[in-house]
């Protein structure tokens, strides 16, 4: 399964987190809101209670009565949700909203003057908040102890925190979008870094730069200072090598011109056929050499230079003028003014020669070498007249030691791919009509190779 990147992982934890923290701030909010309410409604029915108490006169008849009702009209319509009720001396009065249902108020013992609160059952089963007082009558009114109730239904207030709960949604969800794109917003500008890391790296790639360099957030310091480490390392190993690669190719050189003029001592006793056996030997093995010796020097050079093409182009023609296969050729150069390639010009001249040599060769008449700017890249294309070559043979043909006919050591075309590829390039070989067409791509000199 492809692991999340970092950017959307932090995206998603911190999107998860402002979404808990927000649903829970707005339980809370509710919570208290409810809070508040219960408190408010708890002052009302204590001020409707004094009330209630306030009213209560003893009848003709010596019964007790509420002579002044609170104003509220709710206690007045039957399971409205205010409700009162007395209990002194065995006798119990109620609002006429509870019509004849009886709040049971549960048998407690308070003080005079005490109050209770209670969660009671209502009339139809709802749930009431009750506020109950014990208090005991004035002589003229009998002198007995009374309690008295006010209670409302809690519907009403589980109504009131659940109407503040949908008004309070939009903005919470409007809140958490914010704080979520501010994170967002706080996550590219903190990984920002790491982005301008990642470039150094693909500019060490490509020849651009050497190093990633100090100047990156002290959080990846650490990182930078690694790599750069690794780097260098590197470097030092990979010149090790290179040059005991190239202590090898010089050191076979030597041998090689001994082997040659053996081949010209078997030749003075008139060993001609031994003489030259071994100068085929000897001159494909000094070939393999020389490609070596190409391959190290690009390889140690790398993309750290500046070649312009059309200077180098037109050393190369001008040399082959001078040879018999180049003389016969119309010599067709189409190249722009000032387009250079990220290569040391010896490198590039090495590879284009072996390509232009090797059209030259199998050109009839004519020879054309253009180039163009493309994304960064220089695309450079010679083709010839000459018969061409299969589709099928290309690849054999660019593989190490092949040819296409019995002139030259084959090794041509494989060394200006291998500088090719060295050079962060490509090359590539297609019939054309006639003849054969090559394309090498090169790195575009962009940039200056510097150290960070």
């Amino acid at each position: 399964m492809r692991r999340l990147s970092l950017r959307l992982r932090l995206a998603l934890a911190g999107a998860v987190a402002v979404t808990l923290a927000i649903l829970l701030s707005s339980l809370g909010l509710a919570a208290l809101f409810g809070a508040h309410v219960e408190r408010r409604a708890l002052a009302e029915l204590s001020v409707q209670l004094d009330q209630v108490l306030a009213g209560v006169e003893r009848a003709p008849d010596g019964t007790l009565e509420l002579t002044t009702a609170p104003a509220d009209p709710r206690f007045r319509q039957v399971y409205g949700g205010l409700y009162w009720q007395i209990e002194a001396g065995g006798q119990v009065l109620r609002a006429r909203a509870l019509w004849d249902y009886e709040i049971p108020l549960p048998a407690d013992t308070l003080g005079d003057g005490a109050e209770h609160v209670h969660d009671l059952p209502g009339p139809a089963g709802q749930p009431l908040l009750a506020i109950e007082r014990s208090v005991t009558l004035p002589d003229r009114l009998g002198g007995d102890a009374m309690r008295a109730a006010v209670a409302m239904d809690r519907t009403d207030l589980a109504a009131a925190r659940a109407g503040f709960l949908r008004d309070l949604i939009p903005y919470s969800a409007l809140l958490a979008a914010a704080l979520i794109l501010a994170g967002w917003a706080q996550i590219a500008v903190g990984l920002r870094p790491l982005g301008a890391i990642r470039a150094r790296v693909a500019d060490i790639r490509t020849g651009r730069a050497r190093r990633v360099g100090g100047d990156v957030p002290a959080e990846v310091q650490p990182l930078a200072a690694e790599v750069d480490g690794l780097l260098a390392a590197r470097e030092q190993e990979v010149a090790r090598a290179r040059t005991r690669a190239g202590d090898l190719a010089h050191g076979l050189k030597t041998p090689l011109q001994a082997l040659m003029g053996e081949a010209g001592r078997l030749r003075a006793e008139g060993r001609g056929a031994a003489a030259d056996a071994v100068e085929e030997i000897a001159g494909a093995m000094r070939a393999h050499v020389d490609r070596e010796l190409a391959r190290t020097r690009v390889a140690m050079r790398g993309r750290q230079g500046r070649a312009d093409l059309a200077d180098v182009v037109a050393g190369l023609v001008r040399v082959m003028r001078r040879t018999g296969e180049g003389a016969r050729c119309d010599w067709r150069v189409d190249l722009p003014e000032g387009l250079a390639v990220a290569a040391d010009p010896g490198d590039l001249s090495e590879a284009l020669g072996a390509l232009i040599e090797n059209a030259a060769r199998h050109a009839r008449t004519r020879v054309e070498i253009g180039a163009q700017p493309r994304g960064g890249r220089v695309q450079i294309v010679l083709r010839d007249d000459g018969p061409g070559i299969p589709p099928d043979r290309i690849d054999a043909l660019m593989a190490r030691g092949a040819r296409a006919d019995t002139r030259g050591s084959g090794l041509g075309l494989a060394i200006a791919r291998d500088i090719a590829e060295a050079l962060d390039g490509t090359l590539s070989l297609r019939p054309a009509s006639p003849g054969l067409e090559a394309r090498l791509s090169l790195p575009a000199a962009d940039s200056v190779l510097t150290d960070r």
